[in-house]
């Protein structure tokens, strides 16, 4: 095994595995996995899924996952931490980076599986991912921007990846209602802009049968939906902040502190303390 730290905000591994010999595990914060040869299975949460030689996926926070290996195999890992999107530097405003993980992990359909869409796109990832772990060894007076610039790419393609997994969803019911999913989900901390009126002008549709179409189209209304969004946005600053649910209420647009709490209490039959220190089960 080859292993390369990258600081203390997030770490890129190249493994090497003829047999898989470690204990399941759980990521602090979530990674990003490259195969770069080999092939076998990949458990996630006892869900089981093929790899093979340029997969590329993601392993979401807390999830318990482990390696089957049929053909010699070589991995690279990049795993990031809480501290790397609270950090502050001159270079990255890693509070919008935080808020667009939180966006991708709010959005991101756990079962295994290569995420990304276009082989254009799979190539990109793999040439940065190369990128930022020669940088590393290079480690000169630019490697540092040019390590965030990569990451920055990585995490752009895969937010736009999943996106489009949710949108083409919705298309499917109405090819309208995908591109109206995605504006509210891009804007929703912004709620002068998915308000009904607005929703309703922008997409041209009549505003006295906007909130029917979106029920209709959605299963559930559009306040609903924009609360069920905004949790689990919360649920990622609950369990990878250290805000306190008050700061977290006012950067979501709750009225308070104890209107999220009896929200959140609600959707999850727990208070947040409780989701904070649960686990879940880990995979055999």
């Amino acid at each position: 095994m080859i292993t390369k730290s990258i600081n203390k905000l997030f770490e890129i591994h190249i493994e090497e595995f003829e047999v898989w010999d470690k204990r399941p595990y759980k990521n602090n914060f979530f990674e990003i996995v490259y195969v770069e040869k080999g092939k076998g299975t990949q458990c996630i949460n006892q869900h089981e899924f093929s790899f093979q030689e340029g997969n590329v996926f993601l392993l979401p926070p807390l999830d318990c996952h482990s390696f089957k290996i049929d053909e010699a195999s070589r991995f690279y890992f990049i795993r990031f931490t809480d501290h790397y999107f609270l950090n502050k530097d001159a270079l990255t405003d890693y509070h919008v980076w935080f808020d667009k993980i939180a966006y991708i992990l709010a959005n991101y359909n756990k079962a295994p599986g290569d995420i990304i869409e276009t082989e254009r796109e799979r190539d990109f990832i793999i040439n940065n991912i190369k990128t930022i772990y020669q940088e590393h060894l290079v480690a000169d007076s630019f490697s540092q921007s040019i390590m965030t610039g990569a990451l920055a790419s990585i995490l752009n393609i895969l937010a736009r990846s999943i996106e489009k997994r949710y949108v083409d969803q919705a298309n499917d019911i109405d090819n309208r209602f995908g591109e109206i999913v995605r504006y509210v989900n891009t804007n929703i901390l912004d709620k002068d802009k998915i308000r009904v009126p607005v929703l309703a002008d922008k997409f041209g549709i009549s505003k006295s049968y906007f909130s029917e179409y979106f029920k209709k189209q959605a299963g559930l209304s559009l306040a609903d939906y924009i609360l069920k969004s905004k949790l689990k946005i919360v649920e990622t600053k609950v369990l990878h902040t250290d805000l306190s649910v008050k700061e977290i209420a006012f950067q979501l647009n709750f009225t308070d502190s104890s209107h999220l709490a009896r929200s959140f209490k609600k959707t999850y039959g727990m208070t947040i303390k409780e989701f904070k220190n649960s686990g879940q089960m880990c995979c055999a």
